[in-house]
């Protein structure tokens, strides 16, 4: 490809990926460090979508995919939060998070729309 530097990275287990710059004068470290941020997106990406279900948003109106979209990001942010306070992982995370709401509620239940006090 003119005007592109391509590298080829092989990994211990026999797989290998290429990538493509258009920086000619990039070394391949500096390669191997931007190949590193982009397996932080990615791991991000995993993350966002197993515990936040933000691809099962079955919306036809613009607005209300925005809306899912931006509330699950926050969800995600909010557990990586939560993650990083506790030193635990995401699954870890998120059942501690479910738990406590359970356990808040069954201590006092909310009453439900049609009763009265």
């Amino acid at each position: 490809m003119k005007g592109y530097e391509v590298f080829k990275t092989d990994a211990t287990n026999g797989s290998f990926e290429y990538w493509a710059t258009s920086v000619l004068d990039m070394t391949l470290e500096a390669c191997a460090f931007h190949a590193l941020d982009a397996w932080q997106v990615e791991v991000y990406h995993r993350g966002l979508k197993q515990f936040t279900g933000i691809e099962r948003g079955q919306f036809r109106l613009e607005i209300s995919q925005h809306n899912h979209i931006g509330l699950a990001i926050r969800a995600f942010v909010r557990l990586e939060a939560h993650r990083l306070h506790t030193g635990t992982s995401w699954f870890q995370s998120k059942t501690q998070i479910i738990r406590e709401a359970v356990r808040a509620y069954l201590a006092q239940p909310l009453l439900t729309s049609g009763s009265t006090v």
